[in-house]
C-alpha cells in the first residue's frame, strides 16, 4: 500500500479530494492512505505563525523552515521519498507519475505566499512543478499529482486502461465514442463498428499519430 503525507496550510482542499471519485475507491480498497497535516500545527511560536518577512525586502511573506522541518521529521521514514512542490521544480510528466507510484511513502510539501525559505530545499528528494505558470500555493499540484501516481496503483483501476493512456508512448490518447451511433448528424466511424478488431487497432494507432502530429508535434520529436 502507498501512504502519502501531505503538508499544507489549508487541509480543508482536501476534503473532497478524498472523499469522491477514484480517490475514494482506492482509499476504500486499503491501495493508499492519505494523511493531510496542518503546518501550523508544527509551529513553536505561541500563535501559530509560519511566515514572515523576506531578509534583503521584497513583497509577500516566505514560509519559515521550523514547521516544516519539524513535520517533515516528525513523519519521515527510511521508506519516505519527500516531494516539494514548487514552480521551481522538475516539470511533472507522466513517466514520473510510473515512477512515484511504485514508492511505499511520499511526502509532499504545499508551499504558499510568496514561497519557502531556501533551507527548505535541503528536507526535499525531489522538487516538483505541474507547469510553467504560478498558482497561490501547492495544494492542488498536490492533488494533481497524487491522483495521477494513485491511477497507476495495482487494482484501482484495470492495468489495460492507463495503459493506453495520453502520454504512456508517448503519444496522445484515440478518439473514443458510446451511443448513439449517430448524434446530430455525427456518426461513430464505422471501422468501431465492423468487429474487426486488427482493424480498429490500426485505425486507433492512425488517430494517435494524426491527433500527436496536430496537438503535441513536440511528443513526436522526442519519440
Amino acid at each position: 500500500m502507498l501512504k502519502i503525507d501531505i503538508l499544507t496550510l489549508f487541509p480543508h482542499m482536501f476534503d473532497g479530494f478524498v472523499s469522491e471519485s477514484i480517490v475514494k475507491r482506492a482509499i476504500e480498497k486499503g491501495k493508499v492512505e492519505i494523511q493531510v497535516h496542518n503546518i501550523r500545527d508544527y509551529s513553536k511560536d505561541p500563535h501559530k505563525k509560519v511566515d514572515d518577512y523576506a531578509f534583503g525586502g521584497g513583497s509577500g511573506m516566505v514560509l519559515m523552515p521550523q514547521p516544516i522541518f519539524d513535520a517533515v521529521e516528525a513523519i519521515r521514514t527510511e521508506k519516505s521519498k519527500v516531494i516539494l512542490l514548487t514552480p521551481q521544480g522538475k516539470v511533472f510528466k507522466q513517466s514520473d507519475a510510473q515512477e512515484l507510484s511504485l514508492e511505499t511513502h511520499l511526502i509532499l510539501i504545499c508551499g504558499h505566499y510568496e514561497g519557502f525559505d531556501e533551507r527548505i530545499r535541503t528536507l526535499a528528494d525531489l522538487e516538483l512543478s505541474i507547469g510553467d505558470y504560478v498558482l497561490t500555493g501547492g495544494e492542488l499540484p498536490a492533488q494533481v499529482i497524487s491522483d495521477s501516481i494513485i491511477r497507476l496503483l495495482d487494482g484501482v483501476i484495470t492495468k489495460e486502461s492507463h495503459e493506453l493512456d495520453s502520454f504512456q508512448e508517448p503519444l496522445l490518447d484515440y478518439p473514443t465514442y458510446t451511443k448513439p451511433q449517430e448524434f446530430r448528424g455525427m456518426k461513430v466511424p464505422d471501422v468501431l463498428l465492423s468487429g474487426h478488431h486488427e482493424k480498429i487497432r490500426e485505425w486507433r494507432r492512425e488517430q494517435q499519430l494524426e491527433r500527436t502530429r496536430k496537438r503535441r508535434p513536440d511528443l513526436l520529436e522526442k519519440r
